[in-house]
Formats: structure tokens, sequence, C-alpha cells
């Protein structure tokens, strides 16, 4: 199995654009033309980690944290970082990491979150803005089908569960070659009439390289006429955070005591909960406190969450109540959504779940 074909998986899963501007996900060490014999999922890439694929004669690491943030100037093995990195380069084990980005995707660690509580009638809490691009073309009566299939290809006109949308209005177009054009249809010279159609698809903002690509191979005119706007529309398939409903509303005592067992925590530290009942619940992997006002503005009953400093827990302020149940905590199952989407694409190949707690905070 080559590495670019596992990435190539994972990608389509959680497109790499899709990370925050401050991550690093991607492929840390490797190459992507590497034969590939088996991969160890985790949370973090510590050297324990890197251990544990030697052991299971495995050569790719796919964790959700990036082992390494910021630019590395020096490796010489003086911290954790440098260690693991020195240890997989010398073992040919490739590291890739898939963070921010299957943070932000319908189907990725909030969904598994919510799964795990079950939501129901679950929804992106912040969604993303201005990612979404419409793309307008003049096209001959006659290509009009064969540009829009090519522009459905490259993946345009796709809108949360539907597909090869598309609007098309007809009309009429004029040019005039000149001396060193070669025009598809008309004369040089002469101003030329052609019954067109305009077509117009909403894509992606990350897909606009390879839409434009298929436009230009599929479209006839020598010279393509079309426009792209940026949408002030949100896409409500990608962003932060998730919200959805319990089934049947219940004490908010006896939903945190569920919630402890369902996400496997030693420890919640919350708001007051007194007399409150749990119907609609948000969430967000890792360290989500800059979502508690889209919580609230939502009408959630609670927030889980991690990482809660003492000071924001007063943000709260009567309106919401606020569980923090650990960031490795919230964010452990992603383990197992990993591997289960690798399994799937892959089903001969050796995909193991790491056995080792990664998490740095103890208990007593």
């Amino acid at each position: 199995m080559k590495l670019s074909a596992i990435i190539a998986a994972l990608e389509t899963l959680a497109p790499p654009d899709l990370q925050e501007s401050y991550d690093n996900a991607g492929l840390i060490t490797g190459n992507p033309d590497m034969d590939i014999t088996g991969a160890v999922i985790c949370l973090d890439s510590i050297e324990a980690i890197i251990d544990e694929a030697i052991s299971k004669k495995c050569n790719l690491v796919v964790a959700h944290h990036p082992i390494v943030f910021s630019g590395l100037k020096k490796i010489t093995g003086k911290n954790y970082i440098e260690r693991v990195i020195i240890k997989a380069i010398k073992n040919d084990i490739a590291i890739y990491a898939i963070h921010t980005n299957l943070d932000n995707v319908m189907h990725g660690v909030n969904a598994k979150i919510a799964e795990k509580l079950g939501l129901k009638n679950v929804r992106i809490l912040s969604e993303m803005s201005s990612s979404i691009l419409k793309l307008g073309t003049y096209v001959p009566h006659s290509e009009a089908e064969k540009v829009t299939e090519a522009l459905f290809a490259a993946g345009a006109g796709h809108i949360g569960n539907y597909s090869e949308c598309s609007f098309k209005t007809e009309g009429t177009g004029t040019f005039k070659a000149g001396n060193g054009a070669n025009p598809h249809i008309g004369e040089k010279n002469i101003r030329h009439y052609e019954p067109e159609s305009r077509i117009e698809v909403i894509l992606e903002s990350r897909l606009k390289n390879k839409v434009m690509a298929a436009l230009k191979a599929a479209h006839p005119y020598e010279e393509v006429a079309y426009d792209i706007q940026r949408l002030e529309n949100n896409n409500q398939y990608t962003g932060a955070g998730m919200i959805g409903e319990l089934e049947t509303a219940m004490p908010a005592e006896n939903f945190l005591k569920s919630l402890k067992i369902s996400m496997e925590t030693e420890c919640i530290r919350h708001t007051s909960h007194f007399g409150k009942t749990i119907k609609k619940v948000a969430v967000c992997g890792g360290a989500g406190s800059f979502l508690l006002g889209n919580a609230i503005a939502a009408g959630a009953d609670i927030f889980i969450t991690g990482d809660f400093k003492y000071h924001q827990f007063f943000d709260a302020d009567g309106k919401i109540i606020i569980a923090d149940i650990g960031h490795f905590e919230s964010e452990q199952h992603t383990i197992e959504l990993l591997g289960d989407w690798l399994r799937e694409k892959f089903p001969t190949f050796a995909v193991h779940l790491t056995e080792i707690n990664t998490n740095p905070i103890n208990y007593i």
C-alpha cells in the first residue's frame, strides 16, 4: 500500500484546506511514495507510539494532533518533539496528522461525540463563512451539457446530500476574433452572434483550481468567459462544534452521570446544574471555550468540551451548563473514527488502534 493512497483517503474524509491557520496537519515525516506495511492510529504521536509502531511492524502513524506545530530550527533530541522526529526518521516511519480539518467537517470529531451521546438532529454549531464560491460561464448551447458534466465531475454543484446542482439561462453572446485568434466558431474580424447558455454552479473554495482546470479543458472556446464570486453564505456542512438533541429530556444530574460513562472520563468539571433539564446539547472536541457564545445563542442547555479556564466558567452566567470533560477524553474516540474509515477504504490493510493512553493528565 502506497502512503499516497492512504493520504488521499484521509483527505477525502477531512480536506487539508479546512484546517485552521495555526495548524500543521498533513504529512509530518515520510515520503508519499513509500510502501506502508501497517498503521497505528492515535491522538498523540509521542515516543511510546513510535515504539508501538516498531513493535507491530507498522511504518505509519496516523495522529489527530500534529507532533510539530511550529518550525524546528534544530533537531538535536533535546525535547520529546525532536526525539519523536529523530526516531521516526531513523526507523523509516511516516507520521500523518489530521487535526482541525477533522474538527471542521460534518462527519468528524464532533459527530463522533454526538454519536456517543445519542444526539439527534445534529448540525454544525459555528458554520464556516466565505468558503463558498459561485462560478458562472458562457457556453454554446451545443456544448453546455458537456461542460456542465465536467464541472460536476470536478466537484462543483455539490450541496450537502445533493449533487449536480446548477442553474442555466439562455441568451446570445457576441465576439469578434482578431487576427491572432483561432476561433472555434465564427470568422476573424467579423462580429459573431452565438446562442449561448450561462451555467452557474457553486463550489467550495478549496476546489477552485480543480474546477477551473476542468472548465478550461471541456470548454470549446479559445478564450473562456467566466466569473467567480465569493459568497457570504455560511457553509452549513463545515465549521466548529456541533449541536443536537437528546431523544428525551433528562435531569441535568442524570445526564452528567451518563456523560461520564459514555465519554469514559474520570472527572467532569461543570457549572451549577441544580433544577435544570437537558435536551439540547452542544459539543466541541478539544479546547472549545471559544464556542461558548455560539452554544448559548443556539439555545443549548449544556456545552461539553475541554480546557476551560477558571474565570471562563463564570461566563456561563446561569444561561447554560458548562461541562469540561477533558481535552483527551473529548477526542479519544477520534481514534475509532479514523480506524473505521481506513478499514472501510482498505479492508485488507493492517490498521491498529493504539493500546497506549497518551493522556498527559492523571487523576487521583
